[in-house]
């Protein structure tokens, strides 16, 4: 038993060795002592141990390196941050967030619209001439300052493709420190009459927050008529910023650094056949961007990159906009709105059969991802790969 101690503690110490050096390489010092100093480590040990160590012959001897190993205080893990391989239990971005309040997400590289692409010409290339299509067709910008609570959405007396529903959670008075302003729940969110402002096939896009939205969220869905097919999750940084959340929520077990916007499709629409009115794959389901202010309830603008580059549809409606989210080619309606420029048959004027989408060039045929035409040509089951189907869809 004595003899198979010895051998683990001698394997243990061997190991430790190799990662010192492996360590004291990476971080270009020439030994251990050095790597002590960069690290900011304190080796002392106490004197009783020492005294304990020389009475009790090797076996206490081991038992004190193992003990002066055990002793190391590391108080800062920014050295880590390549991910090296090493004994120090700080090697890791969780600890470094932990130490610092720097996220993990800080510090993935090229998350920005302007160089995203770089690496990726083609791509780069297609969502060049989608924005330029896209600029080009838009309609005006058209606002509505109007109280939502009473507010009957059918006196738009239009139908939209694309419906982005921005409501104040009660949860972001929570989190996020907003004020004054008229937040809602969610029983009243889900009595929002979406459903009659939503054409045959439309999509709709809800953020819901990182709580008890993500339930009541799918249930609004399915309240307005719509399937949920996809989760669209913003990752939040705070680069400018760093720290810990400064309200936590009760029944949170992590720090919440995350928001959700689901996606709902309401008709049939196929990945693989409607090329005409979707370009799947173009985006993807995340994005990672600067946290805003605190207090503030403002979105990342690369929603609206996502939905114009997926739907060709030109109809399109921002409930709960503000000032601040006006844009070509689209309806925004808000009781935060300063001002309103909205006529019903003036925006209808702008659509007619033959323009309701904006279309698509050859070029970007040629340039945008293709899905694989669906099992069986000809079958109206609609239950293709091709298709957006109800439930855990994973069409994009």
């Amino acid at each position: 038993m004595k003899l198979k101690m010895g051998d683990m503690l001698k394997e243990l110490r061997e190991k430790s060795r190799k990662r010192k050096q492996l360590l004291a390489q990476t971080l270009g010092v020439s030994g251990v002592e050095e790597l002590r100093q960069v690290l900011g480590t304190s080796t002392e040990v106490t004197k009783t141990k020492k005294n304990k160590a020389e009475e009790n012959g090797d076996e206490a001897s081991d038992k004190n390196e193992r003990s002066e190993f055990d002793e190391l205080v590391y108080r800062d893990s920014s050295t880590f941050l390549k991910g090296t391989q090493s004994s120090n239990p700080h090697n890791d971005y969780c600890q470094h967030f932990v130490d610092t309040g720097q996220r993990p997400q800080n510090f993935i590289r090229d998350v920005g619209l302007a160089d995203r692409f770089e690496e990726y010409p083609k791509l780069r290339e297609l969502i060049k001439l989608k924005d330029e299509l896209i600029a080009q067709t838009a309609t005006p910008p058209m606002y509505l300052k109007c109280d939502l609570t009473s507010y009957d959405l059918k006196n738009l007396n239009c139908k939209f493709d694309v419906i982005l529903i921005e409501p104040p959670l009660e949860e972001y008075q929570r989190t996020m420190g907003a004020t004054n302003l008229q937040f809602w729940p969610w029983d009243q969110i889900m009595n929002l009459d979406i459903g009659e402002v939503a054409a045959q096939r439309s999509f709709v896009f809800l953020w819901c927050g990182s709580s008890e939205g993500l339930d009541m969220g799918r249930v609004c869905l399915r309240k307005w008529g719509f399937r949920r097919c996809e989760d669209i999750c913003w990752i939040r940084t705070n680069i400018k910023n760093p720290g810990h959340s400064k309200n936590l929520e009760a029944k949170a077990v992590f720090q919440r650094t995350k928001e959700h916007c689901l996606m709902g499709i309401k008709g049939t629409v196929r990945r693989s056949t409607d090329g005409d009115f979707i370009h799947a794959n173009v985006d993807i389901d995340l994005i990672i961007s600067e946290e805003t202010e605190y207090g503030s309830l403002e979105k990342p603008v690369e929603i609206f990159h996502i939905i114009e580059h997926f739907c060709l549809g030109r109809r399109r409606l921002h409930i709960f906009g503000r000032d601040s989210t006006i844009r070509p080619g689209w309806l925004t309606l808000g009781p935060e709105l300063t001002n309103s420029n909205f006529n019903a048959d003036l925006y209808c004027g702008y659509f007619n059969a033959n323009n309701l989408t904006t279309g698509c060039t050859e070029r970007i045929e040629a340039l945008r991802p293709k899905s694989p035409p669906p099992k069986g040509k000809g079958s109206s089951g609609g239950r293709g790969r091709g298709t957006f189907t109800r439930g855990r869809g994973r069409g994009r």
